[in-house]
């Protein structure tokens, strides 16, 4: 096995000990078994379980941020990139919600170990969505608008039972928004 792959191993182990014990149950030992390998062979590739959960938030969001280029990327109309791009931030939480019954930790810890990395993934994503949004819609405040759809997105990472509600909602309110910037004010 490549170094690389050891890597991605280890990471993908951490993230199935962080999903069923949470972070701070969480041991290397818990890492290494699950990764098959010694908890010596662990830390010649991860510091610790805070280096391997920064790691890991690192790829999921490296990964996501790429998925949310490809959606923007996407001919169609800009009201539909926008929503695939933002249900991809949405199902990143989404998805931790449904896996763990530790969520609730590992995204306050998610917050606190990684907040640099999380900033960065906020000012990529605002700066990709400023980018398409003005080229689609160059009448509008092409960032502030970006602020908005972000915030809708935002309010939406909730725990649901049916992960299909948020996505409604955020097509419902994208559509919405867009279509609002298409009517022009009326003129008595």
């Amino acid at each position: 096995m490549f170094d690389d792959e050891k890597v991605e191993a280890i990471l993908d182990a951490a993230y199935d000990s962080f999903r069923i014990h949470g972070v701070r149950r969480t041991t290397m030992d818990d890492i290494a078994k699950r990764a098959g390998m010694s908890r010596p062979a662990v830390y010649q590739y991860v510091r610790n379980k805070e280096d391997a959960f920064r790691r890991l938030a690192e790829r999921m969001l490296r990964e996501t941020l790429e998925q949310i280029r490809v959606a923007l990327a996407t001919p169609g109309p800009p009201a539909e990139r926008l929503v695939a791009a933002l249900s991809h931030k949405i199902e990143l939480v989404l998805r931790v919600w449904r896996e763990s019954p530790h969520a609730e930790e590992l995204l306050g810890e998610s917050a606190t170990l990684t907040a640099e990395l999380l900033g960065d993934f906020h000012a990529a994503l605002h700066a990709e969505l400023t980018a398409t949004i003005g080229a689609e819609l160059p009448d509008t405040d092409a960032g502030e608008f970006a602020e908005l759809l972000l915030a809708l997105a935002h309010g939406l990472e909730v725990s649901s039972a049916d992960p299909e509600i948020p996505l409604r909602r955020l097509r419902q309110g994208v559509s919405l928004l867009v279509a609002g910037l298409d009517r022009s004010p009326q003129r008595p």
